[in-house]
């Protein structure tokens, strides 16, 4: 594999930071730079954009209204994204629903749900995790039990992201107790509309609301809605969530990063020396930053191999582990340069949002605190080394 772009996949880069300086707002840009927090409008705008240009559903075939790239234009565009303090695409509808629905849907499912997915019509969100059935997905408890032409729902999701601005949820419900766990889920779609659905904000360490647990009280849902084959949802479910760490190493946000922790670190000085020349700091900055390389070259490897696959595989978990180390290495730098200036955040301060530090430390200890859930969601990372023990190594 050549690591060099050649000269059409230059000319692609050209277009896109063209278009990113033409199209992206600068109230959004502004707001991912400073890290205060990105508002549904701001979302929805960033995604109609993506859309009428025809690059919001980058992982999407041609057939289904996707772009048709390779794994280096999708790199690219993910690269000058963050580059550009772009948003990240909302993955629940987009990146994690889509491609589930082109393999397992259903025509009349692909023609009615993939086109709203892609206006921005319908909002989705993700409903697997369980108080008690996170890493050990496979235990999950919500029942859906069959009644005529309809499944009744009981039971209870929780880590919702962002599903306090959706209408829709993606879940895995257990419609069999008979053979091992994983024999009896079911992959369902669901209208949060529906009588007997509550959500509730659950608050992090630093103080957002992006995550919400979601209850189930005699829900009904259309036996329509199943995706795939009934007690089969667990092949989806893993079809999905290698998809899902595909995408979670984050390696053009760490990027973004480490340029934050640079510049930073030329600001910063410890007596009369700037930060950035300090021998044992540059040195763990240097050691992060060889990291992130290598796992920028291992995320082409995989991409190429998804692409002759169809999917990727088992090794996508070395993406979700090394990724949110290096992230939250990234931050702890970061934190550990602005030293006490770190500290205070929007949020935390009582009236006025009084900040005591330079307005682009501001957020820093928001988003070190809220970086402490990436090695836990998504697959914690010591199961991720349990499946690439069992599934690569043999062990």
């Amino acid at each position: 594999m050549d690591l060099n772009y050649s000269a059409t996949e230059l000319a692609f880069q050209s277009e896109v930071r063209s278009f990113l300086a033409d199209n992206l707002p600068n109230h959004i840009a502004s707001a991912v730079r400073n890290g205060d927090g990105l508002t549904k409008a701001m979302m929805d705008e960033w995604h109609r954009v993506l859309n009428k240009k025809g690059w919001l559903a980058t992982t999407w075939p041609k057939e289904f209204g996707g772009p048709g790239w390779t794994p280096v234009q999708k790199h690219i565009f993910e690269e000058e994204n963050c580059r550009a303090y772009a948003p990240r695409v909302v993955p629940f509808g987009v990146n994690m629903l889509g491609p589930v629905l082109h393999k397992f849907g259903t025509k009349e499912q692909q023609d009615t749900i993939l086109p709203r997915i892609l206006s921005g019509e319908d909002w989705w969100c993700q409903g697997y995790s369980e108080p008690g059935a996170g890493s050990d997905l496979a235990s999950l408890k919500t029942q859906a039990e069959r009644v005529g032409d309809h499944y009744v729902i009981n039971g209870q999701k929780t880590w919702t992201t962002l599903g306090q601005h959706a209408n829709k949820i993606f879940c895995l419900v257990r419609t069999s107790t008979e053979g091992k766990p994983q024999q009896g889920i079911s992959f369902v779609l669901v209208d949060l509309d529906t009588p007997g659905i509550e959500i509730r904000p659950i608050r992090l360490i630093e103080g957002g609301h992006e995550v919400n647990e979601v209850f189930f009280t005699d829900v009904q849902v259309p036996v329509a809605n199943l995706v795939g084959e009934e007690n089969k949802g667990w092949t989806i479910a893993k079809y999905l969530l290698s998809h899902e760490r595909t995408g979670i190493a984050g390696v053009g946000f760490s990027m973004q990063t480490l340029e934050e922790v640079k510049t930073i670190a030329t600001k910063i000085k410890r007596g009369t020396k700037r930060l950035i020349d300090d021998p044992l700091f540059a040195a763990r900055l240097a050691e992060v930053e060889i990291d992130l390389e290598a796992m920028k070259i291992t995320n082409l490897r995989m991409l190429f191999r998804a692409q002759e696959r169809g999917a990727p595989g088992p090794e996508t978990s070395i993406l979700k582990i090394k990724g949110t180390v290096i992230n939250q290495e990234l931050r702890d730098l970061a934190r550990r340069a602005l030293g006490p200036l770190a500290a205070p955040f929007p949020g935390h301060l009582g009236e006025g949002n009084i900040l005591f530090g330079p307005p682009d430390t501001a957020f820093n200890a928001a988003r070190y605190f809220n970086n402490r859930k990436t090695s836990i969601f998504g697959g914690s990372n010591e199961i991720q080394r349990n499946i690439l023990t069992k599934t690569i190594l043999e062990l």
